[in-house]
């Protein structure tokens, strides 16, 4: 079909109205025949309006016929049209393929709305969420996920960490969530079966508080030996009083050992608040944690900063020994005379409690390692201090806890700055 654009329209027109209002005017019939003539232009116009209206009632049919501007009308409509429909076509076919992706995981997955309504759900998150999708398509996500920990995490909008929860239709199975944001305000929904890993983590806390336990009898058997036999030798030549000092010394290190490990253990157990229901005096922490400190370092000078009065609530035989954990660290790298700085402050809203020392400091690519078990970054220094490796794990399952974080600032030959922030009494009620 040959194409025109509106300036050739008009000037086809110009020319069929000039031409009628000639002779017009020859037979004295001027105005008349320019009426007519528009009219006729009118009708024409308005009858190709009434097709468009009638083909886009029903936009599956042919376009109609015509020339000119309006063929080229009916030509762009339908070509527009053409491209709709392919391009409709294109997205149910990638919305069927990420459907039928997505339904074969194990993993549960849906797919959430703007409003937060559920779109989708696959076979996976019907069984382990105990969505029903015939009835729960177009129904808000968190009225049939009920968990108060489900709630708060998907209203709260940071999505950045995932979330362990037991599974609301089979309190057996354990789950961790994780949501993705896409699109303009929809979200996707995966939920992991993660039992199995619960499990085994359980079995090897068991295993480690078992074994730690039934070592601790031996143990004490031991060092009840070693010490007679110490008292024994102090009589004769003492050629064995040089080997058995260092048996005791390694049998009070496993002992030691075996108590973090104990304790520890306890930690994993009850890494949430619910049990913190005390206000701790810092002061009067503090104070008791130096006295015992002084048993073992009687000459470190330890300076104490107590920068506000806002009370902590917090367990206090926990933050008792998370504080000694990391004023022994500090005590064991830094010399007699470089007094350690204990602080205790508020910032940003939150609670701090610093331990800082002038010792060796750590260099940057350990300290991301340094809370896992048994980490060393000197291997010979740690051997010589007696340390288990287990300290930093303490302090850090500690503070999870009390829903507090560990910020570690160390430049090495300089030394460090160990930060235990809590969340103000305002942030836990």
């Amino acid at each position: 079909m040959h194409k025109m654009g509106w300036y050739k329209e008009i000037r086809n027109g110009l020319v069929i109205l000039v031409i009628v209002s000639l002779l017009g005017y020859f037979f004295d019939l001027l105005w008349p025949t320019v009426v007519l003539t528009l009219l006729g232009f009118l009708i024409h116009w308005s009858l190709q309006l009434r097709a468009i209206n009638n083909w886009l009632t029903e936009p599956e049919g042919e376009p109609p016929e015509s020339r000119g501007i309006w063929g080229d009308i009916f030509d762009g409509i339908y070509h527009l049209q053409r491209h709709d429909r392919e391009e409709k076509q294109r997205l149910r076919s990638t919305v069927s393929y990420l459907r039928e992706s997505f339904g074969a995981l194990r993993d549960g997955v849906v797919m959430i709305d703007r409003h937060n309504n559920i779109e989708w759900t696959n076979q996976a998150a019907q069984m382990l969420l105990g969505l029903k999708a015939a009835e729960d398509t177009g129904q808000p996500l968190v009225n049939l996920l009920r968990s108060p920990e489900f709630i708060s995490f998907f209203e709260n909008g940071d999505y950045s960490q995932t979330l362990d929860i037991v599974s609301p239709n089979r309190p057996e199975i354990y789950l961790r969530i994780e949501i993705t944001n896409f699109g303009r305000g929809s979200k996707l929904l995966f939920a992991k079966d993660t039992t199995k890993i619960v499990q085994i983590e359980k079995m090897r806390r068991d295993f480690v508080a078992n074994v730690s336990h039934e070592l601790r009898t031996p143990l004490t058997v031991i060092s009840g030996y070693l010490q007679n036999m110490l008292a024994m030798e102090g009589g004769g030549e003492k050629k064995m009083t040089k080997p058995l000092q260092q048996m005791l010394q390694q049998s009070a290190r496993m002992q030691v050992l075996i108590e973090d490990l104990l304790w520890l253990s306890r930690l994993e157990s009850m890494e949430d608040a619910s049990h913190l229901s005390q206000f701790v005096g810092i002061d009067g922490l503090f104070s008791e944690v130096i006295a015992e400190l002084g048993t073992l370092y009687p000459d470190q000078e330890v300076t104490v900063s107590c920068e506000t009065d806002q009370p902590l609530k917090a367990d206090y035989q926990q933050l008792h020994s998370a504080v000694s954990n990391l004023l022994v660290n500090a005590c064991k790298y830094s010399e007699s005379d470089e007094a350690i700085l204990l602080r205790y402050s508020e910032r940003s809203g939150s609670l701090c409690i610093e331990v800082t020392d002038r010792g060796q400091g750590i260099d940057s690519v350990h300290i991301p390692r340094l809370t896992e078990r048994f980490y060393r970054v000197d291997h010979s220094r740690n051997r010589e201090t007696g340390g288990t490796g287990l300290g930093l794990a303490i302090v850090k399952h500690i503070l999870i806890a009390h829903k507090a974080t560990l910020e570690i600032e160390s430049e090495y030959g300089k030394g460090s700055t160990f930060r235990c922030v809590f969340p103000s009494l305002e942030q836990t009620v």
